[in-house]
């Protein structure tokens, strides 16, 4: 180079310094890209605590958490029964729509339903065994009631009639003395059932006619209709 030889320079000083000059700006290079990267790092995980290891961090403000509900009690089923009827059919239906009405996703099971059927039966007792296998029937098992509650299902019926059938007429002319007590009446109920669920998503009904008989004692033996047994389900009298 003209001017290299005018200060007196080599050209291979000259290359040397070039290459220190062009090392020293791609160094440069390199740290100003690590400290826009470390700043893009920043924004995107937000700033880091002051806090060493060796220090205790300022306390906050104090906060507290709202007060978690505690879970309600479902509310256990009951008989409508009208205390003061003597109204057999009115007890029966009574009976027959707190039997049929049951709610996987109530928080209540099987036995909370048999429950309620078993306060209003015979106060003596001697009946309290069958019917609580005759409720049991009617109702799902524990481990079909735990396989419907995926499903929330849930049922209930609408009762179309319910009368006094021609066959019971028969049944207390052919007991023997003291075998019925007094005020010991039969009830046929007839209606639908309707069940629902939810099966993948979707809203599913079902209605299926159901038939059977309801045997109630009430006065002159009770002054409140009780529940004495249950007929098979859609095997009742005629």
């Amino acid at each position: 180079m003209p001017g290299a030889h005018l200060l007196g320079m080599s050209p291979a000083a000259t290359d040397t310094r070039n290459r220190r000059r062009l090392v020293a700006l791609i160094a440069a290079g390199i740290v100003l890209l690590l400290l826009a990267s470390v700043g893009v790092y920043g924004l995107l995980t937000g700033p880091r605590s002051n806090t060493s290891p060796q220090q205790d961090p300022e306390p906050g403000p104090t906060t507290t958490a709202p007060p978690t509900a505690a879970p309600s009690t479902p509310r256990p089923p009951q008989v409508p029964a009208d205390p003061r009827s003597t109204n057999p059919e009115t007890f029966a239906q009574g009976v027959a729509s707190t039997l049929f009405a049951w709610d996987t996703a109530s928080g209540l099971w099987p036995l909370d339903y048999t429950s309620a059927i078993l306060t209003v039966g015979d106060p003596s007792g001697d009946e309290q065994a069958g019917l609580a296998s005759d409720v049991a029937t009617y109702l799902p098992t524990r481990d079909a009631w735990i396989e419907l509650r995926q499903y929330t299902t849930r049922q209930h019926l609408t009762i179309d009639t319910a009368y006094i059938p021609d066959a019971w007429a028969e049944a207390v002319a052919q007991a023997q003395p003291g075998q019925l007590a007094a005020g010991t009446t039969a009830v046929t109920i007839e209606g639908t059932r309707h069940r629902a669920g939810v099966w993948n998503g979707q809203q599913v009904n079902s209605e299926n006619p159901v038939a059977f008989t309801v045997f109630v004692v009430c006065a002159p033996t009770y002054p409140t209709c009780h529940l004495l047994r249950l007929s098979q389900l859609d095997n009742p009298l005629r």
